[in-house]
């Protein structure tokens, strides 16, 4: 791929897009003579023969929302909103169920009984407890996860250089998906802590306005944030790999699985896609995050609980096992749901 100069007119400088690291349906989708166009257009390299920035200048089309500008985060902010914040409520029976799998093993012992427990004890409602803490809190969490990741995704490729970020473009996803979460479960953790209370204590609230006043009564506020490190021990890796396996899978359906070139695939056919891949990255994100899930599940059910507790009562085997195969359904649909959304949503605005 070309350079591109330092050395550019403050009245012509334009937003970037980096070609290797940002995988837009939109811009899959331009006339073959628009990237032409792009490289024959671009700055020469700078006059003391160092290459410049990572990122080509992105096409100038009506009605297309300038990419890295303010206007860009807030479309990525507002997609991870929709497509975390959504999807996580709408599982919430599942959530529930795997919850309480996690923490009574004797009592829920598989799936249907644990939906049938829930729904003998605490009727049809009680599938859907904490879906306000659910919704607001993973809505939040989204919204860092996915407008952070874009930002952070630029800002390594340009600290690194436009040969280091293309030979190491796996490295890049990594750190820009591991830096976004930090900040996404400082967001998330109070809603957490709540949540999985509400879900495994009948009686001790109906949701997030009870529960919240209930919870600090208890445990201060400090406590909304006990289960934080195993909260970023489940969801770092968790989004490491969310990130890094969609991109590699995207790259390689495109290449060995479906038969035209992704500039000449349907929109429809792009989201699909966008789906399989998440789904397949969704897997791996449950495998490698669910010990940390459970000890997060444990901290936030038991009052005053550490993660010394929850090594001696559910061993290390339990730790990595206990309600996996649940977990793994629900994550790879959710992960898959949560690209398809986030694409559909970027081609909706203009990305």
């Amino acid at each position: 791929m070309l350079g591109v100069g330092t050395h550019r007119d403050e009245t012509t400088r334009r937003p970037y897009l980096p070609t290797h690291l940002y995988h837009s349906s939109a811009f899959s989708s331009l006339r073959p003579s628009a990237s032409s166009d792009l490289l024959k257009n671009a700055p020469p390299v700078s006059a003391d023969g160092q290459r410049g920035g990572f990122f080509i200048p992105a096409a100038s089309e009506p009605g297309k929302i300038p990419l890295y500008s303010a206007e860009f985060y807030a479309a990525c902010t507002a997609g991870g909103i929709l497509s975390c914040g959504l999807t996580h409520t709408f599982v919430t029976p599942l959530d529930i169920v795997k919850c309480n799998m996690q923490i009574d093993p004797k009592k829920y012992k598989s799936i249907g009984t644990g939906f049938s427990i829930i729904k003998q004890e605490q009727g049809p409602k009680g599938l859907f407890k904490g879906w306000g803490p659910t919704l607001i809190g993973y809505s939040a969490q989204g919204a860092c996860k996915f407008g952070l990741y874009e930002f952070f995704k630029k800002f390594y490729a340009d600290m690194v250089g436009e040969e280091v970020a293309h030979d190491y473009k796996t490295f890049v996803y990594l750190a820009g998906s591991a830096s976004a979460e930090f900040f996404a479960d400082i967001a998330l953790c109070p809603f957490e802590a709540i949540k999985v209370r509400v879900q495994t204590k009948p009686g001790f609230a109906n949701g997030l306005r009870d529960g919240f006043s209930k919870f600090v009564a208890q445990e201060g506020y400090g406590g909304l944030y006990k289960g934080l490190a195993p909260l970023w021990g489940r969801q770092i890796p968790y989004t490491m790999m969310k990130f890094a396996c969609f991109e590699g899978t995207v790259e390689a359906l495109y290449k060995y699985v479906v038969p035209v070139p992704k500039e000449k695939c349907s929109k429809l056919t792009q989201l699909e896609v966008s789906f399989a891949a998440g789904y397949i990255a969704g897997i791996f994100c449950a495998v490698v995050s669910h010990p940390a899930d459970n000890l997060v599940s444990f901290l936030n059910s038991t009052k005053g609980g550490t993660v010394g507790d929850a090594i001696k009562k559910m061993g290390l085997v339990g730790l990595m096992t206990r309600g996996l195969p649940l977990r793994i359904v629900m994550v790879g649909t959710l992960t898959g749901a949560q690209w398809g959304i986030y694409d559909a949503f970027k081609v909706f605005v203009g990305l």
